[in-house]
Parts: structure tokens; sequence; C-alpha cells
């Protein structure tokens, strides 16, 4: 049974923050370092010091990235910067954006779930986890004892009845508690829901649901890993402490403004002979069309490239670019290549997604990549801009990209359900959920 509560969030105090843009963020996994700087000088208050914060070269074992982000936290709910609400409450958000030339709002609501082990079947993952990433998320929390950035999960809904229960008890309020325009010029709304009978009626709704995490594997692990620690460690641990719930935003896969990009790979440190090879290496396994471009038509053959990609989207069909080439590639797997080479050893809902084709046959059949490379993300980076991927290509920031069409959403659900995991983001849900709208204490 999933376990859905109401919580007292931690806000940021509007008497002091008068513009929640200056101080919300993307996650921290999608922020680049110049994006960091410019959170840090946008408003001293902002949570990136809280969430990713930046390291120094004097960072030891007592002064750290991870110990700054906890007095900073300290702090904050001291001066009072940051408060707790007065009542525990479902929080209710939107945010509108564009997908596709289309104006598109997601509802949403952020609550506490109670953790449970993947293999119970009530919370299910769906992509593959960097090891590193892991380690450094449960440092933080260790010290800070609170969820700053909500995982983002789905459920299914098809009448979408929850929401619809919100949005009707939301639109009862004058306004808002939160609006705002975020960093990314993103429409932002969040509303406080705090009838007890609506709460309890919808917490009934949801308890027969299966959990399906989209976005934040790495953060619910580490949820994972901390409440073993906190059952270790912490004197006053027990079956009700706040280490035993994570703190969610929950969607329903059914609500319109469900998004999903894909994850464009970018390649870095690979050697000449692997670059010069990966084509006649692809030619038994993939039929592939070439577009030469010149820089009079690059524009032009971008585009027809693109639509080629778009147009083949159920045919196992991946876009590549290489370093130094003026020409793009698409690889249309040969039929039955897939189930020739790997049917005994991947299951039927894995082996035809695109990202198992790219990650099978040409990272490690092809080019040889073992698990090691696999994980390491200073080798491996992504984008969900096609053009900024191929960009990234011709100025020799990276080696070789390689363009996706998206993982539907029926094929997350059908291979979380089927107990396995895809290779690491197949996934880019949009927009990410943004960091700091409402915060959870686990203390």
């Amino acid at each position: 049974m999933a376990v859905i509560a109401p919580f007292k969030g931690i806000v940021y105090n509007p008497e002091k923050i008068k513009d929640m843009a200056d101080v919300c963020t993307p996650p921290y996994d999608v922020i680049s370092k110049e994006e960091q700087e410019y959170f840090y000088r946008r408003h001293p208050y902002n949570i990136v010091r809280l969430d990713f914060g930046k390291t120094t070269e004097n960072d030891g074992e007592d002064q750290n990235v991870f110990t700054r982000a906890a007095e900073y936290f300290r702090q904050w709910l001291n001066d009072e910067v940051l408060v707790e609400d007065p009542r525990p409450a479902f929080y209710l958000t939107a945010v509108e954006f564009d997908a596709n030339g289309e104006k598109v709002i997601r509802y949403g609501m952020i609550v506490r779930v109670g953790l449970e082990p993947f293999e119970k079947g009530i919370i299910l993952p769906h992509e593959r986890t960097f090891s590193k990433v892991k380690s450094e998320r449960l440092n933080l929390i260790k010290v800070c004892h609170a969820n700053f950035s909500p995982i983002f999960s789905l459920y299914s809904d098809p009448e979408n009845t929850v929401l619809n229960r919100l949005r009707e008890q939301a639109g009862r309020q004058p306004a808002p508690d939160m609006s705002f325009v975020d960093s990314k010029g993103l429409g932002q709304r969040m509303w406080r829901i705090t009838d007890e009978a609506l709460l309890k009626s919808l917490t009934e709704t949801m308890a027969d649901k299966i959990i399906y995490i989209a976005d934040g594997h790495h953060r619910y692990e580490t949820a994972l890993n901390y409440r073993k620690w906190a059952s270790e460690t912490l004197p006053d641990f027990n079956g009700n402490h706040p280490a035993n719930f994570v703190m969610m935003y929950l969607s329903c896969m059914d609500e319109p403004g469900l998004t999903i990009f894909p994850a464009h790979r970018l390649l870095h440190g690979l050697d000449e002979k692997t670059l010069s090879d990966l084509i006649s290496n692809a030619e038994p396994y993939f039929d592939i069309t070439r577009f030469i471009w010149t820089s009079e038509d690059k524009t032009d053959v971008r585009r027809k490239f693109q639509e080629n990609l778009l147009s083949n989207h159920s045919d196992q069909t991946i876009g590549v670019a290489v370093q130094n080439r003026s020409e793009l590639y698409l690889f249309k797997t040969k039929p039955g290549v897939m189930k020739n080479l790997f049917s005994h050893e991947i299951a039927p809902c894995l082996i035809e997604l695109d990202v198992t084709v790219l990650t099978h046959l040409i990272f490690m059949k092809l080019m040889g990549f073992d698990m090691h490379r696999l994980d390491n993300e200073q080798l491996i980076s992504y984008s969900s801009d096609w053009e900024e991927a191929l960009d990234e290509v011709e100025l020799n920031r990276c080696e070789a990209a390689f363009i996706l069409n998206p993982t539907r959403i029926e094929q997350v659900k059908d291979v979380a359900e089927a107990g396995l995991i895809m290779p690491r983001k197949s996934t880019y849900f949009y927009p990410k959920v943004i960091t700091g709208q409402v915060m959870n204490k686990l203390f």
C-alpha cells in the first residue's frame, strides 16, 4: 500500500523574499557550473547554497560543501528566512510551458511518501543510477536532515480524479499562495491544500496506486540509504520518524501536460580509432543514411536530419554526429538484429527501446564500452536539445553525439511494472520540478 501524507513544509518567508524567482532553481543535476555561479550571485538566500553548493580547494572532513549547506540551513531557519507551515498540507503546483509550439500546463502535488524497497512493487524505478551521485547526496542529507528537492514521480489515474479535486479546492482560494516566473521563463504557481477531510479522502484514494519514479532515482535511493543510516545512528529513530518518508512531486501519467524529451548522449574522451571505425563497424547492423552538409546549407540539412529521425520514431533509428566530419548519420536497425543478438539476455520490453540499441549494440558491442565507462558521468554527458548536442560536436566540445527519439510513457510503465530497469537517462521529463517551492524536514 502506498502511504501518501500531508506535511508541514518548510517554505521561504514571503516577508523576507519578495520574488521566489530569486531563490528557486532547477534540480541540482541539470545546473551547469555557469548557472551555479549565476544563482549564487542572484540572491544570498538562493537554495543553490543548500542543494548544490560550491566546493573550495580548502575543503576537508570538518569544513566542506555539505557542512556549509547545513550551516546555511540552520541559520536561515533561525533568522526566519525559512519558516515551517503551521498546518499539514498537500502542495498543489502548476507549471506553464511551451512544448512543440503549444502552451501546456502540468499539475502535480508535493507530498510525503512512505519509503518502500523497490522489490515490494509499490514504488518502482525505471532507470539505472550513478554511484558517485548517490554517495554525494547521502553526505548532504546526513548533515542537513532535509529534502530540498522533490522526487518527480507518476501514478495512473485515467480520470485524473485526484488532481481535479485538488484543482477544484484551489479554485476556491482567491489566489495562489505562490506565483512567479522562474529563471527559465516558466510560470510557476502553488496552492496549500489543508482541508483535512479532502486530504484524508485523497490519501485513501492514492493507497492502491503504484508510484513510478520519473526523475530523481538518485534521491530516492539516497532516501532509502538515509533511513538505514538513521535507524543505526539516530537515538530517536522509530517507525514514525520522518526518515521513513521522502518528499515527492506526484503527477498523473494521464495528465495532458506530461511531456517527455529524449536525453541525447554526448561522448568525451574517445580515441580517434574508435571514432574512425564507428561507421564501418555499424554497417552490418544498421541501414545508414548520410546527410552531408556545408556551411551554406547546414541549417537545412540539420532540419532534414531531424525530420527523418522523428519520422522513424518506431523503427529504432538513432542520429549520429562525429567530430571533424561534415556529415550526419541516421542508424536504422536492420530487421531482427536486436533479437538475434540479445534476446537471450534482454527482456522484450527493453529490447525494443532506442536507448537499449544505443547502450548494448552501439556503446558496448561496437565501441567496446564496459560498465565502468557507462557509469562515468565525466565521459558521457546529456542534452535534451538536439541542436545543442550537434553544436557541441561541431565546436569540438565532445567527440560524438547520439540523437534519440523520446521514450514513450507506456514504455516507462511497462518496464517498471516488469521489475526491469532502463539504461541511465532514458527519459527527460520536461519541465523538471523546480527546487525551492517547499522543503521537507527530517528531524
